[in-house]
């Protein structure tokens, strides 16, 4: 049974920076469990209001359904008490139920339900695959709006009135009018997240929308900066705010932006960077150069005086 009410994760998790930690990788792209263990404790010394483990951040999409487990487990076992820990379901339906099912098994509590693989699909036809998701946990589930998972609010608001554990929504596209449209809609009854990469370029702008929180991978190597910003974004501290984009996170996407799929790989070369290495990504993403790397490391060094 999970130790959180989806109304406790509703509210918790809305109202503190969410952590999504990297999965560690051997030289052979093996999981790193012990690495991992780590870092999760590492981290966990820190505050956050919950950790999303093997998320996008943590290669969810190069995972097996086996690793996935594997991961989900050790980030149960080693987190601190008191922090919830959302589990990955995602690609079709019938292993996004499997997945859902196994993370409930393994002590996580709730679900962060990932796009679909590859197909595009209808407006009805997402609403069966998360009222699926949904049936077949007692966990609170998120869904994560973005790609092929793009979700009209009509089909939100059906959802939240079926399914009682659909507790939030992940913004991955941008949608401004949609976002308001879906605050003005289903107000407080949904978890929004900021899902966006380098969710912190838009967590000033997100949080009038009704967005409280976001996943910020940075978290993973620049924890003590990523905490600041978060709290200048609460604050509503535009100063604060625009000056730590122009001084770490516009740069940083700089870098990100050299090569498809850094998004990733940049969070692991930030590892890297500051002696506590995660190990290379694994295929199809590729890691950063190694000027690539010297740039980042600078550039990281400017906010960890």
């Amino acid at each position: 049974m999970t130790r959180f009410t989806h109304d406790e994760l509703r509210s918790g998790l809305g109202a503190g920076l969410l952590s999504f930690p990297v999965t560690h990788m051997t030289a052979g792209l093996a999981f790193d469990e012990r690495a991992y263990r780590e870092h999760i404790g590492w981290l966990g010394e820190r505050p956050a209001a919950g950790l999303f483990a093997a998320g996008g951040t943590g290669e969810f999409f190069s995972l097996t359904p086996a690793e996935v487990g594997q991961v989900v487990r050790a980030a149960v076992g080693e987190a601190p008490g008191g922090m919830p820990i959302i589990a990955p379901a995602g690609y079709g339906t019938a292993l996004a139920c499997e997945l859902a099912r196994d993370a409930e098994a393994a002590g996580a509590d709730a679900i962060l339900l990932l796009p679909p693989y590859l197909t595009e699909a209808s407006q009805d036809g997402l609403a069966a695959h998360v009222r699926a998701v949904c049936a077949a946990t007692s966990l609170g589930v998120i869904v994560y709006h973005r790609a092929n998972a793009a979700f009209e609010v009509e089909t939100v608001a059906r959802l939240a009135a079926e399914c009682p554990n659909l507790i939030g929504f992940k913004d991955g596209v941008g949608d401004i009018e949609l976002m308001s449209r879906m605050y003005a809609t289903l107000g407080d009854s949904l978890l929004y997240v900021g899902g966006l990469p380098t969710a912190e370029t838009f967590a000033l702008p997100y949080l009038e929308l009704g967005v409280t929180t976001y996943s910020s991978a940075m978290f993973n190597f620049v924890p003590e900066f990523a905490l600041a910003f978060y709290e200048a974004v609460q604050a509503r501290d535009r100063a604060g705010v625009y000056g730590r984009l122009a001084e770490f996170v516009l740069p940083y996407l700089d870098i990100r932006n050299r090569s498809a799929g850094y998004a990733v790989s940049i969070v692991k070369a930030g590892m890297t960077a500051i002696g506590r290495p995660a190990g290379p990504v694994r295929p199809p993403l590729t890691d950063l150069t190694e000027a690539e790397l010297a740039d980042l490391t600078d550039l990281i060094k400017k906010v960890s005086l």
